[in-house]
């Protein structure tokens, strides 16, 4: 097995590698632990190292910051005897391990010293010892088809199940929270309908909190917590969030604890991101501001020393999908936005896909493709400081008039205040006409800020250029600026060549070029044939153009005196048409 393992340090839609591979390998024994390869690329100074996982499907990530891993559970539930696995990657991006379980893997969660990982199964919850990724055992649970939320709570270890015979059903079917303390299986008394999530914190060592997922059955869920520092949970103060005509329903994606342990912030797809009371789960005093236009909420983390939140979405283009700024709303320091988009970076961050280190030093992101059956881990230390960007003195266009079929460049410039990036930016471009949006190659920033993007227009008319910079690690994106162009039709010419005189009775000929510019010409052409003498004006018979653009008109004149022969081409829908004349004096 193998995974690619990128160092950038700008945050666009295309990356540039900067360091070559290097191949590792690790063997750690047995206990379910099946291939440790990973040859990866990144450099010391790296501000962000993106891991292209090999998996399709994902269910969970929890962060050993202790041992500087990250776990990640591939569920694999395609059929019913597939196991599912556990990612072991450690903080520069490299896998170091693969734990497969018994069946599909669903949830993680680490005991409060770290020793122990746990693992959701169908039948079992997994335990691993952390510093040997060892298995050690697996304690029977009753069966799940949904997959298990797993946390780690007041010395014990919570985890959802699903009351479901297909997977089909688990959206809104009966989900119970169990718990395992001392070795023992134990169920709870407390069900509810849809799927739940569970989340705790340092700073609520004995608090464990749930939220319903939304559903066809649960239109208006709860969020609520619970004390587990006892034998069984008490639950403690509960929430719902619809109005009186039952409208504003909370569309959970993520929870979590704030370091202190006094808020929850809460990602809600229909709202952003809720920031609440941990106790009594009412507002907080001060919350964070809307997420940008376009962007849907899907995650949530806060770093472990207080300073930082992370806030992901799902968003398209230059809008960003994920967010970091000070975990205080009342510090008004700008947020750290990213905009993924790409092949190489994913398109979104997935629901439950933050995660930061203990010290707060790096951010731990998954995101996914449109399609999500990709995934990427992006491994993120956040600078001291970001700067703006803005583009400035507006943009031009060369050639003077664009057409159809031949290159046309969109100049700008672009200011970025700060440092000078270490690595040249990109400014990217979508061109937007009457066939709709199509994305166009980015433009390199020279040191200077001037850039040119390159297009070749397929469609006559107007065609408007949206250019953006989607920020890296120390610029925040800039404002989108747009030109508008008139694409003309491809010109074409005719070049005719005639003698000066001829005689009636021996007849002339005449020679020519045709040429067009822009698309590729049908074969075929035909030009039309037009002789005007003293007796009038009439049509001869059309000429065929040769492959390569030539042709040759052959006549002989009805009179003498001066004769013009003019030869012209209608033109089609993206070539205009042209004419030539030619005149020649013919004698008896």
């Amino acid at each position: 097995m193998s995974t690619s393992v990128r160092s950038v340090r700008s945050v666009r839609s295309r990356r540039r590698v900067t360091s070559t591979l290097v191949a590792l390998s690790l063997t750690l024994g047995t206990g379910g632990l099946v291939a440790a390869a990973a040859p990866a690329a990144y450099a010391a100074d790296a501000s962000e190292v993106v891991a292209k996982l090999p998996i399709s499907s994902y269910s969970a990530m929890v962060v050993d910051s202790a041992r500087e891993r990250v776990y990640i559970a591939d569920k694999r539930s395609y059929y019913y005897n597939d196991k599912g696995q556990v990612l072991v990657y450690n903080f520069q991006g490299q896998q170091i391990a693969t734990l497969t379980g018994a069946s599909p893997v669903t949830g993680l969660a680490l005991s409060t010293d770290g020793t122990t990982l746990y693992a959701g199964e169908r039948e079992s919850i997994a335990t691993y010892d952390t510093a040997t990724l060892q298995l050690t055992g697996r304690t029977p649970a009753y069966s799940d088809t949904c997959g298990r939320e797993l946390a780690f709570s007041g010395g014990k270890q919570w985890h959802t199940r699903g009351n479901a015979q297909y997977e089909s059903e688990c959206a809104y079917a009966v989900h119970g929270l169990d718990f395992v303390s001392g070795g023992a299986y134990n169920v709870t008394a407390w069900n509810i309908t849809g799927r739940m999530l569970l989340e705790t914190g340092a700073g609520a060592e004995n608090r464990l909190f749930m939220g319903q997922v939304k559903n066809e059955k649960a239109t208006d869920p709860a969020l609520t917590s619970f004390d587990t520092s006892g034998a069984t949970p008490v639950r403690g103060d509960a929430r719902r969030f619809a109005d009186a005509e039952g409208k504003g329903g909370l569309d959970l994606k993520d929870l979590a604890v704030s370091a202190d342990g006094k808020r929850l912030a809460v990602a809600d797809a229909a709202h952003g991101t809720r920031l609440l009371n941990s106790g009594d789960l009412s507002d907080a005093p001060a919350p964070y501001q809307p997420l940008p236009e376009g962007a849907v909420a899907s995650g949530v983390a806060f770093s472990g020393d207080g300073k930082y939140v992370a806030r992901g979405a799902s968003a398209t283009g230059s809008t960003p999908d994920l967010l970091i700024q000070p975990a205080d709303p009342a510090n008004g320091t700008t947020a750290l936005e990213f905009a993924y988009e790409g092949e190489l970076d994913g398109n979104r961050v997935v629901p439950r896909g933050l995660e930061w280190s203990a010290d707060g030093s790096r951010l731990f992101a998954l995101t996914t493709n449109a399609p999500g059956n990709a995934f990427w881990l992006h491994i993120i230390q956040p600078p001291a400081a970001q700067y703006d960007s803005r583009f400035t003195g507006g943009l031009t266009s060369t050639p003077g008039q664009a057409v159809v079929g031949e290159p046309v460049g969109i100049r700008g410039r672009l200011e970025l205040d700060g440092p000078a990036p270490t690595e040249p930016v990109k400014v990217t471009a979508v061109r937007t006409d009457a066939d709709g949006t199509r994305k166009t190659a980015p433009a390199e920033v020279a040191a200077d800020g001037t850039f040119t993007v390159l297009d070749v227009p397929a469609r006559v008319g107007e065609a408007t250029y949206t250019l953006s910079f989607l920020g890296d690690l120390t610029h925040r994106p800039a404002e989108d600026v747009s030109l508008t162009v008139s694409v003309a039709k491809a010109p074409s010419a005719i070049t005719l060549t005639a003698p000066a005189e001829a005689s009636k009775s021996a007849g002339l000929e005449i020679t020519g070029t045709f040429t067009a510019q822009g698309p590729a010409l049908p074969a075929g052409i035909a030009l039309a044939v037009q002789r005007a003498d003293r007796l009038g004006t009439g049509t001869l018979t059309s000429v065929a153009v040769a492959a390569d653009g030539t042709f040759r008109i052959n006549d002989l004149p009805r009179t003498r005196g001066s004769v013009t022969y003019t030869v012209s081409y209608a033109g089609d829908d993206v070539h205009a048409a042209s004419s030539a004349e030619a005149t020649v004096w013919v004698r008896r």
